[in-house]
């Protein structure tokens, strides 16, 4: 053997037995930060963030108690707000890197991916989005959008807008799938709001991945869907539906009561707060009715909200109608 070979070798197993001593002497919370270190440059250095499937368990926040669970009749109408700068690029709930301009979204309880029609209620604009995320949990919002999306519909400047959202359960069946399945779900939301989409069957149990019944430019990849691509990330151009939009009412409804009765008395006691609406409402075949405090704007209604919060009225929430 060569004096050089040798050499070669020797400093070889000069620098692994200098490894092994540092990773043995290493806390293993310093090991832990390390890899998260390199872990959030590998991310950013690829441009990758896949996440995985989340339903969750239930959680507490701020005194409320959350209940994820998968959903597929979910239709609801709130306030949406938004987040972008101070979360881009960190962690989401189900793992993903979020991106500020990506078409995403967070919800309290929906599965996470989720897909959703958001429908601004104030300008009829429709954007279909990926729920990656949990929160808002201010003031009674019901979803928090990304800047990105936020600009789409038409409410960035302003902060808040009414919106419907909207559940969309062949597509979100088809991201559980694919997420379940270990595949990135990224930007399988930006062709959904191309022209002429077509929503696919729905799919009923789990099957080989990519399922026959969907549209295969949904799953593999964002071509010919105006855009650009920066630092590795695909960022979709304005691609909105418009609907006709018609009055709604903003509300902070302060309980549900399954006798009338109840909800009239209980109308009677809110008196300091203005003048309360008892609204009857149909669900399955059995009445309910529920006690709003009607307001004139969204920051009406958080001012009334943080109110009678403060008085103990903690079931209060914003609705929108």
């Amino acid at each position: 053997m060569s004096v050089l070979k040798s050499i070669r070798i020797f400093r070889y197993f000069t620098v692994i037995a200098c490894l092994f001593t540092i990773s043995v002497t290493m806390t293993g919370c310093a090991k832990i930060e390390l890899m998260s270190h390199f872990g959030k440059k590998l991310a950013g250095t690829t441009g990758q963030s896949k996440g995985r499937y989340k339903v969750g368990s239930p959680y507490t926040i701020k005194g409320r108690r959350y209940y994820p669970a998968v959903n597929y009749n979910y239709n609801k109408t709130g306030v949406a707000s938004w987040y972008g700068p101070n979360f881009h690029g960190k962690k989401t709930a189900n793992g993903e890197i979020f991106y500020q301009n990506e078409l995403t979204a967070a919800h309290k309880t929906l599965p996470l991916p989720s897909i959703v029609r958001v429908t601004n209620l104030e300008n009829g604009r429709s954007l279909i989005v990926r729920v990656n995320d949990r929160g808002p949990y201010a003031h009674s919002r019901i979803i928090d959008m990304s800047k990105r999306s936020a600009e789409l519909l038409g409410f960035k400047n302003k902060g808040v807008a009414k919106v419907r959202v909207q559940v969309m359960e062949a597509e979100s069946r088809m991201v559980a799938e694919a997420a379940r399945r270990g595949q990135d779900t990224r930007g399988m939301e930006v062709p959904m709001n191309k022209a002429g989409y077509k929503t696919p069957a729905v799919i009923e149990q789990r099957q080989p991945y990519p399922p026959q019944a969907v549209d295969r430019e949904i799953l593999m990849a964002k071509p010919n869907i105006p855009g650009h691509i920066k630092d590795g990330v695909f960022y979709p151009d304005p691609m909105i539906a418009e609907y006709p939009i018609k009055g709604h009412r903003i509300f902070v409804q302060m309980g549900s009561f399954t006798s009338r009765e109840g909800a009239m008395k209980y109308a009677s006691s809110l008196g300091k707060y203005g003048r309360a609406q008892v609204h009857t409402v149909t669900i399955d075949g059995a009445k309910y009715y529920r006690v709003r405090l009607p307001n004139k704007t969204i920051s009406a209604a958080d001012a009334l909200l943080e109110k009678v919060s403060v008085d103990g009225h903690q079931s209060a929430l914003i609705v929108i109608d």
